[in-house]
């Protein structure tokens, strides 16, 4: 399974950006799909989880009412729209595919700059 995110942007406090994670490969394979975020000098967070074969996604307490991720099951991409975005929330934000028996699957991340 390859990932490719984009969508990352630079944009103010109180703005949206929608990212995009295409999946390729043996998307077939795919259970499950989340959305993670890295900023500077902090831990890597969980931000949201869309879970393929149950159908729920379920999001970090922190995003909740504001971020929202849903798929694309045609295009194989996931996204995930991002409002009221913060600036504490620029970050690197990657996306992860979780497969049935082949392991986990990261991209290589797309930046969210937030300003002040």
């Amino acid at each position: 399974v390859q990932l490719a995110e984009s969508g990352g942007d630079l944009v103010q406090a109180g703005g949206s950006l929608r990212l995009s994670c295409a999946a390729s490969g043996s998307t077939n394979r795919i259970n499950a799909m989340a959305w993670y975020r890295q900023a500077p000098g902090k831990q890597r967070e969980l931000v949201a989880f869309i879970n393929k074969v149950v159908g729920s996604t379920n999001y970090a307490d922190s995003v909740k009412g504001r971020f929202t991720g849903f798929k694309d099951d045609v295009k194989n991409t996931m996204y995930l729209q991002m409002t009221v975005l913060k600036p504490e929330e620029t970050a690197m934000y990657y996306c992860i595919a979780e497969t049935d028996s082949a392991g986990d699957f990261w991209g290589q991340g797309t930046q969210g700059t937030v300003s002040s």
